[in-house]
Parts: C-alpha cells; structure tokens; sequence
C-alpha cells in the first residue's frame, strides 16, 4: 500500500503528491461513482478501520475525494501540460 498523508492537498497546483496518488484518487473516484460505502472505501484503499479511527478515516477519506474531483475538473490540464517531470 502506497504511503498517503491524512489530508490531501490543497492547491490549485498539480502537486507531486497528486502525481505519486492518480491510481489511489482514481480508484476512489470509481467507488464513488458505484456507490460505495466511504466506510468500506477508506479501509480497502487506505487500510484504515472506520470503527477503530472514525475521525481520522473520515478526513482521508473526505479529504482524498475532494482532491481527486478538483483532479477531474482542472488538476488534470496541468497533469496533461506536464504529463511528467522525469526524463
């Protein structure tokens, strides 16, 4: 599992941070969109039990969505600007 921060950025720049976590924003966005439990969400892609750490997996949770969203309306022109900083 790739390490993540609680909160995930919050910048109206493309961030490394938001390059190393695509997979992790995209795999969350499609739990979303087929109705997934945040619940169940949070502890499959992030490891975190929603009963153990409620607030805290609730933060990632909310946090890494709302990033992932801003990824989908405007993070992804700079993503396709500069598709990647290694040559």
């Amino acid at each position: 599992m790739t390490s993540f921060d609680d909160i995930a950025p919050v910048s109206d720049e493309l961030t490394e941070y938001d390059r190393a976590h695509i997979k992790l924003y995209m795999r969350l966005l499609d739990a979303a969109d087929d109705g997934a439990e945040w619940t169940e969400a949070v502890n499959v892609l992030f490891g975190i039990d929603p009963v153990q750490e409620p607030g805290r997996a609730r933060r990632v949770h909310d946090s890494h969505l709302a990033r992932a969203r801003w990824m989908t309306k405007s993070g992804y022109r700079q993503l396709l600007q500069r598709p990647s900083d290694r040559d």
